[in-house]
C-alpha cells in the first residue's frame, strides 16, 4: 500500500481559497439515502479534494464500521458513495484548520445554504456530524446527538458526533455506535 503525501505548508495556505464539491448521486445511481454534512472542510480536504482528508479524521473508519460501506474507503474514494446512495457535503464552504475559526454568521448561511440543498435533492436523512454546529445553524439550543424532531419536508434530520481527531472525547467505537443507529433507521 502506497501512503499518499500529504500537502505541505504552501499548499495548506493556498487551501484556504478553495472549496471542495459535494458528493451527490448522479443520474445512474440510487436516490440519495444519507446526505452527510461536515462543518467546514479542513485545509487537507481543501488541498487534495476530498472530504474528510485530515489523518486522523474517523469519518471514513466510522462509516464503515457502522455499515454503511462495505469496506473502508480513502476519501479518494468519496465518489464511490453515490452508488450506496450516500453523499458529503459542508455546512460552510471555507476552509480553515479548525471550525471554531468559522463565525457564527457563517454558520447560520450555511445552515441556509444547506436546507436549500436538501430540498433540491430530497435525502432521506439529513446527517449533521457536529452537534455545536448544527445548533448554531438551525438555531436549535437543546440539540444532541440523535435523531431530531424536526423533519424538512420528507428529509429527517439527524445529528452524529464530530468525527474530527479533535474531538476526542467520541472513541471510534461509539461513533460508529451512533452511526449505526441511523443507518438502522434508513
Amino acid at each position: 500500500m502506497t501512503r499518499r503525501r500529504l500537502p505541505g505548508p504552501a499548499e495548506l495556505e493556498a487551501a484556504r481559497t478553495r472549496t471542495i464539491r459535494d458528493v451527490l448521486p448522479g443520474p445512474d445511481d440510487p436516490p440519495l439515502r444519507v446526505l452527510f454534512s461536515g462543518i467546514n472542510p479542513g485545509l487537507v480536504s481543501a488541498a487534495t479534494g476530498h472530504h474528510f482528508a485530515r489523518p486522523g479524521n474517523r469519518f471514513w473508519p466510522v462509516l464503515h464500521r457502522s455499515g454503511f460501506t462495505p469496506r473502508q474507503l480513502a476519501p479518494a474514494e468519496q465518489g464511490e458513495l453515490a452508488a450506496l446512495g450516500l453523499g458529503v457535503t459542508n455546512l460552510v464552504a471555507r476552509a480553515t484548520a479548525r471550525a471554531d475559526e468559522l463565525t457564527a454568521a457563517e454558520t447560520v448561511a450555511g445552515g441556509k445554504r444547506l436546507r436549500a440543498l436538501v430540498a433540491e435533492h430530497r435525502p432521506a436523512w439529513l446527517a449533521v456530524v457536529g452537534v455545536t454546529a448544527y445548533r448554531t445553524a438551525f438555531g436549535v439550543r437543546g440539540a444532541a446527538i440523535g435523531r431530531q424532531d424536526e423533519a424538512w419536508g420528507g428529509t429527517r434530520v439527524w445529528v452524529l458526533p464530530n468525527p474530527s481527531g479533535l474531538n476526542a472525547h467520541w472513541t471510534v467505537e461509539a461513533m460508529a455506535g451512533e452511526f449505526a443507529r441511523l443507518r438502522a433507521a434508513t
